[in-house]
């Protein structure tokens, strides 16, 4: 049986129309029409998640996983607030996070009465659609709800994906379970269209072009896309330069290692490896010395975008190509003749490629000492190979970045709005969905602040948890002028002695900690295993502010050394 209010029902059957069958609730009274009729229902897949801000990344962490559109259910009031971290992720990640939330009628908003705020439209600009339902009175308003379900429902992947909010206001009594089935529903779908011709100007200046660059930006792994840009760089050896988020593994002559090579190169080097045409495709970039650089260099710039929005990133943007990533790279492979003389374009791309050579030689001859760079060094030489990472923001993205990964590791990170929260509830979202290992590497500020999800019952014994514990924000210990505040410990990097040891055990987890180099390679062997013997394992790895910051200085002035050698 099902609950009597029929936009719940109306909303419920659009649902299972457009196959949207992940779903996480959140505890409460006004959403439990939408609750029980969800929960009951054998179509979906349901999941309990009581902290609104957790259950919120959890969600988002499925949707990586299943690359479609998830959902997640919450309350009235403040609740809904606490989506608004993850929202933006969605936004700027451009995942397809459908949000609905429990109302109570719009004549109590604004009224003293419990758990109001005013809800219609609370995100702004943050979803791509927001919708409130009516309370359906007749046939228009049965009409109109159903509209506006679709409505909302076909935004989430339009053109490109994004965070989509479903107001719905519940009249009480809101414990009637009276339906014995959903009603028959209208859906409207979408029919895609596929673009095939590219822009002239692009295709012209492409060609003509002796220094082609290809930059990748965030992107969910897709073996089709990696072979075509495999194509388009022999085709046309251009310079394809792609950090751990963009997962492109299988290209060759790949560069990843760019950050380096900009950081330790003199002025007159850099000036060398200049694009004069670049094409960007996907998300975030985490490099500053690469927005550094491309911002200086001015090449002609074109976005291949879906959504067609422009995000002149490098200040130098002539054209936005849009339609999907891979059918606009294929198109340019069959547009562009053959040219005859690509003597230069093979020197630029050959001037790249020896420099990620020397620094692969170099950086796998320095020697690293104990410190938050040492530990995602050896855990990388020791980590199973075909897992997915989920890396926080902060130092561990960017250190990541610096040492190759094992083979088909599958790369996440909120990166949407680098924010320090939900990088835990999004990777125990994709764990429960992932077949192999999932691994996330996570400093001790942004566990704390995401621990909450850990309570939940879908801890699954493929969950690998690296925490570095620095005793605080260790980056800002690493900001040039920062250390002359006197309030950088207490205030600004909020540094502490706490452990993680009694939270973790408590909750069952298998727990692990490391003080020292020896301690850490014995650990490493039972935490990177296939199996574990608990739900889940927590390696804690204890280092200091200032061994980090002297490790980092100290990796850079080796690598630049021996570059003039």
């Amino acid at each position: 049986m099902y609950s009597d209010k029929l936009n719940v029902q109306i909303l419920v059957s659009l649902l299972i129309e457009h196959q949207i069958s992940h779903i996480v609730l959140c505890p409460g009274s006004r959403n439990s029409p939408l609750t029980h009729t969800i929960s009951q229902h054998p179509f979906f897949k349901c999941f309990s998640i009581f902290d609104e801000r957790s259950a919120a990344f959890f969600a988002i962490g499925l949707s990586q996983k299943l690359q479609r559109p998830t959902a997640i259910c919450c309350t009235s009031g403040t609740a809904l607030l606490n989506l608004a971290s993850a929202v933006a992720e969605a936004k700027y990640q451009q995942i397809p996070l459908l949000v609905i939330s429990a109302d109570r009628p719009p004549a109590w908003i604004n009224q003293m009465d419990g758990q109001t705020i005013p809800q219609q439209g609370i995100f702004g600009g943050l979803v791509k659609k927001s919708v409130q339902l009516p309370e359906i009175q007749n046939d228009e308003d049965r009409w109109y709800c159903e509209r506006l379900v679709n409505e909302a429902i076909l935004s989430l992947s339009q053109h490109e994906c994004a965070p989509v909010h479903i107001n719905i206001p519940i009249s009480e009594p809101l414990f009637q379970y009276t339906a014995s089935k959903l009603p028959a529903v209208k859906a409207i779908k979408l029919a895609f269209t596929q673009r095939t011709i590219c822009d002239p100007e692009f295709v012209q200046n492409w060609g003509k072009s002796q220094k082609r660059m290809i930059l990748v930006g965030q992107l969910p792994p897709n073996p089709q896309l990696e072979r075509i840009i495999e194509q388009i760089s022999r085709q046309w050896h251009c310079v394809v330069l792609c950090e751990h988020l963009a997962n492109i593994q299988n290209v060759n002559d790949v560069i990843t290692h760019f950050d380096t090579i900009l950081k330790v190169s003199d002025s007159s080097k850099i000036h060398q490896l200049k694009p004069d045409i670049l094409l960007t495709i996907g998300g975030h970039i985490v490099s500053k010395q690469l927005k550094k650089f491309l911002r200086n260099a001015r090449p002609v710039h074109y976005l291949i975008s879906e959504s067609g929005e422009p995000a002149d990133t490098f200040q130098s943007l002539r054209s936005i190509v849009e339609g999907e990533p891979k059918r606009i790279l294929k198109t340019l492979c069959e547009s562009i003749p053959d040219v005859n003389n690509e003597t230069e374009a093979i020197a630029y791309k050959t001037q790249w490629n020896s420099l990620q050579d020397i620094q692969i030689k170099k950086i796998t001859n320095t020697t690293v000492p104990w410190s938050d760079l040492f530990v995602i060094r050896l855990f990388f030489d020791n980590m199973s190979s075909n897992a997915a990472l989920h890396l926080a923001n902060s130092s561990a993205v960017r250190y990541a970045q610096l040492f190759d990964l094992p083979p088909n590791t599958q790369v996440y990170c909120n990166r949407g709005t680098s924010g320090i929260d939900g990088t835990l509830s999004t990777s125990v979202g994709f764990s429960i969905l992932h077949q192999g290992i999932t691994y996330v590497i996570i400093g001790d500020l942004s566990f704390f602040y995401d621990m909450n999800v850990l309570m939940c019952r879908y801890i699954t014994s493929n969950l690998r948890i690296l925490l570095i514990n620095n005793g605080g924000g260790g980056i800002f210990h690493q900001l040039q002028g920062l250390e002359k505040s006197p309030a950088l410990a207490e205030y600004i990097a909020a540094s502490h002695s706490v452990s993680a040891q009694g939270w973790i055990e408590s909750l069952g987890i298998g727990y692990l900690a490391a003080k020292t180099e020896t301690e850490l390679q014995q650990c490493l062997i039972p935490f990177t295993q296939t199996k574990a013997e608990k739900a889940a394992l927590c390696l804690e790895v204890f280092t200091d502010p200032q061994s980090n910051e002297k490790a980092i200085k100290t990796f850079y002035e080796i690598l630049e050394n021996k570059i003039h050698e």
